[in-house]
């Protein structure tokens, strides 16, 4: 077993740990204050080529694995969570159906920009009466002279509304299938095409820099050959999509809990109670401590999720558990940071205020952590339950 990354890949961390240091740490709290995606920061992101990391070069792209990916998210993470979902969502919802599903047409048109961080595009699945049960699916799409007719509304849909996102792929039931059940596909959708309404962003507890907002279709019309992949697939499609989705959230919330644990160490390193540093105090050592344990295994769990997806090897469920205790890790990492802190870590000024508020969500996106629990139980092969 070998647990060290490779040369190019410890070489990749500390470029883009020192990109998140140098570029995004010191705006980190004026983002957040004005809740608005810096668009400077996101070309920068372009050209470190951190969109297209993990697809082809033939298409844009830099024909790395997905850990690598991971350690991108990871380290962007460990300073603000806002530009970590910006990426995230950017390859794995935005760009990684259009190459995983879509035909050569639709890869030489889209990938190219998206990889190069010159356009965005957003995963259009949630929707304001449905979340963890997708299948519940209440947006349109018929066929009509050549054209997908689409009608209906998405919600908290991420990158959805900058002044650079290009296209939005939209699940919606195309009709009914063999066994009585709805047929789901997914469709592009150009953000440009009559019929989209792009609404106003939400007001989120965390995540401020991050931008999110609901979609409306109404007598959208696109061509027939936006069609993503096969009709009557876009289920299976946004299950696979989101498999992959989890590890990279896995990994935005390991890094979350590092920059939680390394605030902590030097808080408590500097701050002195009792004339003598807290850190000296054995309950505050033992809380810091645990954080240190708790990222460990987090991204032990993470980056084998990762791997066993780059060796083409079953992930579904390792990637459940991965962003399950990702999640869990990050949010208890912030609450004890904020904890060290003291009446400190309440103050917004200091950044383990914001990555208490950032981590909650965690355990929400990409499948609520119930539902990862869920995945995880039919995996071990336990009764599926009544309801």
């Amino acid at each position: 077993m070998d647990f060290d990354l490779t040369p190019e890949q410890r070489e990749f961390r500390s470029a883009v740990r020192r990109f998140a240091e140098e570029v995004i740490a010191p705006r980190a709290e004026e983002m957040d204050e004005r809740g608005e995606l810096p668009l400077d920061i996101v070309k920068q992101m372009g050209e470190l080529g951190l969109f297209g990391l993990p697809f082809p070069e033939e298409y844009g792209g830099q024909g790395s694995d997905f850990l690598t990916f991971c350690l991108a998210v990871e380290e962007l993470a460990r300073v603000d969570s806002s530009m970590a979902i910006t990426l995230e969502a950017a390859v794995g919802l935005g760009a990684n159906p259009i190459h995983a599903f879509g035909t050569e047409e639709q890869k030489r048109r889209w990938l190219g920009p998206l990889c190069r961080g010159e356009m965005l595009g957003a995963f259009g699945l949630t929707e304001p009466g449905g979340g963890s049960d997708a299948g519940s699916t209440k947006t349109t799409a018929r066929l009509e002279g050549g054209q997908w007719v689409i009608d209906g509304s998405k919600a908290f849909i991420t990158n959805s509304g900058t002044g650079i996102t290009g296209m939005v792929i939209v699940t919606a039931v195309t009709g009914t299938a063999a066994d009585g059940r709805k047929e789901i596909s997914a469709i592009i959708v150009p953000v440009d095409t009559p019929g989209l309404e792009v609404g106003p962003s939400y007001r989120k507890v965390g995540w401020h820099a991050s931008d999110t907002h609901g979609l409306s279709f109404s007598d959208c019309r696109v061509p027939e050959e936006n069609l993503l992949g096969e009709r009557g697939k876009g289920y299976a499609q946004f299950l696979q999509t989101l498999d992959d989705g989890r590890i990279a959230v896995a990994a935005l919330g390991t890094g979350l809990a590092q920059g939680c644990l390394e605030a902590a160490v030097a808080y408590a390193s500097e701050r002195r109670a009792f004339g003598r540093p807290i850190g000296a105090f054995q309950s505050i050592q033992f809380m810091i401590a645990d954080i240190r344990v708790a990222v460990e295994t987090a991204r032990l769990v993470t980056y084998r999720a990762a791997w066993l997806r780059d060796q083409g090897r079953p992930y579904k469920a390792e990637a459940a558990v991965a962003k399950l205790h990702a999640s869990e890790v990050a949010v208890t990492a912030a609450r004890q940071a904020v904890q060290v802190h003291g009446a400190y870590g309440y103050m917004e000024e200091f950044p383990v205020a914001r990555f208490y508020r950032d981590a909650k969500v965690l355990e929400i996106g990409e499948g609520t952590n119930e539902i990862m629990r869920w995945i995880i139980a039919r995996d071990l092969g336990l009764p599926e339950s009544e309801s």
